[in-house]
């Protein structure tokens, strides 16, 4: 996302799926400077504005957080953006989403029902839809499927460029190829091809966080190589995406069931990256509870 012009006045959109984390997005913005409303039209935007300078304030920074609420009738949300960019092409839109199961446990979690309702899965999948248009012309959009409410908050701050504290923020995660890829992973690499520790009976019940799992692992030949020239490739990708201004990235470690080699290579990857000072980094082992 470009960076906003020196002197102008600040605007930013903040649309996204219900439970993907648009209040979390406003709360950060709020944190640094921004005044935010949640919730209203755009179009009655410029009347708010005019009401606050009538009162002899006047705002350089302001958050708008918008959702398929605010756009009806249908498709009324995504005219709006348009109009929206068109009087102000510098301003910013950023659309907040997440995964199907990751939303349906946040909505279980809070016990809150669907803006759209019915059921909640009936509801997300309506809103995707409403949304699709949306989507299409945004920005910047961030994916918190694998975020924590802090992570959420960081990753919108360096999206729009207001502040770097820690360099870029990097995840890795293992998984198992027989739970299915991870949707939303920037690099995914295939560690089937390692000794498998699940073969020996004193190993198969641990996991590769456990010492003499990580030691069968990462002392054979084969993995010596593969991890001389991944970390030569992640030197040189980590580098390339931090020039490109990417806020975060999620490299996937894939083994047969995500218990033992993925477990250890990512572990063994998330140390390599924080020895180089690479950025942030967080490890998320996805599958290891369910093998």
């Amino acid at each position: 996302m470009p960076p906003r012009r020196a002197g102008r006045f600040d605007r930013v959109v903040v649309t996204g799926l219900s439970g993907a984390g648009k209040t979390l997005a406003l709360r950060a913005l709020e944190d640094v400077g921004y005044f935010c409303v949640d919730n209203l039209p755009l179009d009655l935007l410029p009347n708010l504005l005019a009401l606050y300078r009538r009162w002899g304030r006047r705002l350089a920074r302001v958050a708008v957080g918008v959702d398929v609420r605010t756009g009806l009738p249908k498709g009324g949300l995504a005219r709006s953006l348009e109009r929206f960019k068109a009087e102000d092409p510098d301003a910013r839109i950023l659309f907040l989403d997440a995964d199907n199961a990751t939303l349906l446990r946040r909505f279980s979690e809070t016990r809150r029902r669907h803006p759209l309702s019915g059921p909640v899965s009936q509801g997300i999948r309506r809103e995707r839809v409403s949304l699709r248009k949306v989507k299409a012309q945004v920005d910047r959009v961030i994916d918190t499927s694998h975020l924590n409410p802090a992570e959420v908050k960081e990753v919108v701050i360096r999206a729009l460029d207001l502040h770097h504290p820690r360099g870029m923020l990097v995840t890795v995660m293992s998984f198992g190829y027989k739970h299915g890829l991870p949707m939303h992973a920037d690099l995914v690499w295939d560690v089937r091809f390692l000794p498998n520790p699940n073969w020996v009976s004193r190993l198969r019940r641990l996991d590769g966080r456990k010492p003499a799992v990580a030691r069968y692992v990462l002392n054979s030949p084969l993995t010596k190589a593969f991890l001389e020239k991944e970390k030569d490739l992640l030197s040189l990708l980590l580098d390339a995406f931090a020039r490109e201004g990417k806020s975060y990235l999620t490299i996937a470690v894939g083994c047969t069931g995500g218990r033992h080699r993925s477990v250890a290579i990512a572990e063994a990857v998330a140390r390599f990256i924080r020895s180089r000072r690479r950025g942030e980094v967080r490890i998320v082992h996805r599958d290891l509870a369910l093998t």
